[in-house]
């Protein structure tokens, strides 16, 4: 084991979201389906807070933020922090994490808070190995979302292939009440599975590489399933639909909608109109790899995220 030197106590990260702007299932392979992904990060996130211990405990408190996540051993952030110290022999942690992350809303929080404590125990505890296999191990975004950006993903998510990508998006996100549990929505659509669609993810690469936004290159395989498991989904999207945004898709297994507007001006103008659907509905903006820090225009979102830089 390759282990720096660290001298830091405490290490604070930002647990970014995700979104899946196409998403089709290919197959299936030793009981998981096989995805064909194109995800990106947003500029929403959870705030992880990792203090080393003297001793093996785990403490994880969660609370502060949005939203309430349980904070037991059942939590994947403990799971994450479990694993970290038995694959490296290192003592235990404190764990905070404030959730800003919508719950099931197929945005990815609880791969991001895997990600954001792994990345965090590696800083402090002078980790050199890779640890991409231990987060594919705990959750199937998790290993992407230690680095972000612009990214295709095949397999359960652990095969990561990054884009070069800039183009800019303005997204309404719209997460539907009640939310979506992904096991049912997988198991609900293992009962009318669709088709492949030959080249789709091929499709929207090229175009925004081109920085052009084509709305029938969104696509997500797990969208009829969704409507049937919460049919709130249908409702939010078939209102955002109406708004003509330049394009507007499921992201993961639901049950947030995502709109795509030309200017961030547009997307405030949708989420007045949502918001009678959609309570917990906020705007948000890509972020590329190479820059991955929120924009002071986006402290005007629905979201008030602190906006410090991580340690």
């Amino acid at each position: 084991m390759r282990r720096g030197v660290f001298s830091m106590r405490t290490c604070r990260v930002k647990a970014y979201a995700k979104v899946n702007l196409f998403l089709d299932i290919v197959g299936t392979s030793n009981g998981y389906h096989d995805l064909d992904t194109v995800v990106v990060t947003v500029n929403v996130f959870d705030n992880v807070s990792v203090t080393r211990r003297k001793d093996d405990k785990i403490v994880l408190k969660t609370g502060g933020g949005l939203y309430y996540v349980r904070d037991n051993e059942d939590n994947n952030a403990y799971k994450a922090a479990k694993a970290f110290c038995d694959a490296f022999n290192v003592n235990g942690v404190d764990i905070s994490i404030n959730k800003n992350i919508p719950v099931g809303s197929g945005l990815g929080g609880s791969s991001a808070d895997i990600a954001g404590v792994l990345k965090a125990m590696k800083k402090l505890y002078g980790i050199e190995e890779d640890i991409k296999p231990l987060a594919d191990s705990l959750g199937s975004d998790s290993g992407y979302l230690l680095t972000g950006g612009y990214a295709r993903l095949l397999g359960r998510g652990d095969k990561v292939e990054p884009l070069d990508i800039d183009k800019k998006l303005y997204i309404l996100v719209a997460p539907s009440k009640g939310g979506c549990n992904t096991r049912e929505c997988f198991k609900e659509y293992d009962s009318s599975p669709l088709s492949p669609v030959e080249g789709g993810a091929d499709r929207l690469i090229e175009n925004l590489k081109n920085n052009k936004v084509v709305g029938s290159d969104f696509y997500n395989a797990l969208y009829p399933a969704a409507c049937r498991v919460n049919d709130r989904i249908l409702s939010v999207y078939e209102l955002i639909a109406a708004l003509s945004p330049s394009a507007a898709f499921m992201s993961g297994s639901g049950s947030s909608v995502c709109a795509i507007f030309e200017t961030p001006e547009l997307c405030y103008w949708a989420l007045e109109k949502v918001r009678k659907l959609s309570r917990g509905a906020f705007v948000t903006e890509t972020l590329s790899s190479s820059e991955l820090k929120p924009l002071p225009f986006f402290r005007r979102s629905l979201y008030s995220l602190t906006d410090a830089d991580d340690d």
